[in-house]
């Protein structure tokens, strides 16, 4: 509530002759209807803080005297409108409150207006004066240093990451910790369970038997890197098919999403990202790019129809399709360390696209990248697998800015109960 005790007077220096002075009926008209407001709330309790500005104009002899009251915490009923300028409001002129507060305020002013008239010559010219209490100015200033160590804390992250700002936030990792990273698998318990599995289990079998691979066989660079291509190519579909169709039930049932979009968009560019840095170690040809295309179109209509009818079903199928990505990539790593043709990778320097999005050393090598893509596909079931088991309704644990992988990535979240677990 904002009240304006406006009281105008003539200026004391003589005008000229034949010059006549104008009233300001559009200020008397907004005093006195915000003096009816306070009037009308007069009834509420409320302690209130007062800043007066006076303000002499030598063009116009009017003194605006404007003061403002700011609710900040309910009064006891024993007190009454007793601070200075309640008299806008109809309290008792005889009185003024004796707080502290007041006091202060009082002592501020009179402080204040002395020098004021001490550095304008005894208040000749034009003057601005404004006083508050030294606490609320120290506060101010406290504020404002919190304020400017925030903002300069905040340009500060900006600008560290100002080379790739365009992307959605994703996992960084400490190589040395998830180097470690073991396949894992998660038990089918129900009949979904049994049919994501199954499903995974004979598409991986199907791309075995067309690309010739087998666990106890090695590839060379160019065997793996195609094998990397192609599955990330399948594997980016699912992300942005669940969140866009999340987004489309959010709009169509005006109901919020409880934070499953901006997961499953994270995954989505995740996986994009694979792929992009794999094409740095390798372009494919026409006949690769039109076999993604054809893996593209079935994949994509038939996850897409599957989601519609049981998004759990599809989640669980994401999460067994990262385990088997996990082992995959688990096999690269051992060729890699072996006497192998895939060996060279690990010195060959990592591309700098890979460099850049993970944070990795500038001496990081392309075992390395391997070593965070397979985190990121472990990050990925375990997401996954998480949200197979919850409700569509109940909220994502997954908070942006959340990189824990624990060691059974199968599993949910340490404290987090799934509705469907329970």
């Amino acid at each position: 509530v904002v009240v304006a005790d406006i009281a105008t007077r003539r200026d004391e220096r003589p005008t000229r002759p034949g010059a006549t002075r104008r009233r300001r009926p559009g200020m008397r008209r907004a005093c006195a209807e915000l003096a009816r407001r306070a009037t009308r709330d007069r009834g509420r309790d409320a302690r209130w803080a007062m800043t007066t500005t006076t303000t002499t104009t030598t063009d116009r002899a009017v003194t605006a005297r404007a003061t403002r009251f700011a609710t900040t915490a309910a009064r006891g009923p024993e007190m009454k409108w007793r601070c200075v300028g309640a008299r806008a409001m109809g309290a008792p002129r005889t009185r003024a409150c004796a707080c502290e507060r007041c006091a202060g305020e009082r002592g501020a002013r009179a402080r204040e207006g002395a020098r004021a008239g001490a550095s304008t010559g005894g208040g000749k010219g034009r003057t601005f004066a404004s006083s508050t209490s030294e606490a609320s100015a120290r506060a101010v200033e406290v504020a404002r240093d919190e304020a400017s160590e925030a903002a300069s804390a905040k340009l500060a992250a900006a600008m560290a990451r100002s080379a790739d700002s365009y992307m959605l936030f994703h996992p960084q990792y400490d190589l040395r910790q998830v180097e470690n990273v073991k396949p894992a698998h998660r038990q089918p318990r129900h009949v979904r369970d049994y049919l994501a599995y199954g499903l995974v289990q004979f598409s991986r079998w199907s791309f075995d038997k067309v690309t010739g691979y087998t666990p106890k066989k090695s590839l060379t660079t160019d065997g793996w890197l195609m094998r990397f291509i192609f599955l990330e190519t399948v594997a980016g579909v699912p992300g942005m098919v669940g969140a866009m169709l999340r987004h489309m039930m959010s709009l169509r049932t005006l109901k919020r999403d409880h934070g499953w979009i901006h997961t499953l968009l994270e995954e989505a560019e995740n996986e994009r990202m694979h792929l992009l840095t794999f094409l740095k170690l390798r372009e494919p040809g026409l006949m690769f790019r039109l076999a993604v295309l054809g893996a593209q179109g079935v994949f994509f209509n038939a996850f897409f129809l599957s989601y519609l009818i049981s998004p759990r079903t599809c989640h669980r199928f994401v999460g067994y399709l990262e385990e088997e990505a996990v082992r995959t990539y688990t096999h690269a790593l051992h060729d890699i360390d072996g006497d192998g043709p895939a060996s060279e990778w690990a010195t060959m320097p990592a591309p700098k696209l890979a460099i850049k999005y993970w944070r990795m050393p500038d001496d990081a090598t392309v075992r390395d990248l391997i070593i965070a893509v397979r985190a990121d596909e472990a990050s990925h079931s375990h997401v996954n697998h998480t949200l197979s088991s919850m409700g569509i309704r109940q909220a994502n644990p997954f908070h942006v800015g959340h990189t824990e992988l624990p060691e059974n990535f199968v599993e949910p979240p340490a404290g987090f109960v799934p509705e469907h677990c329970r």
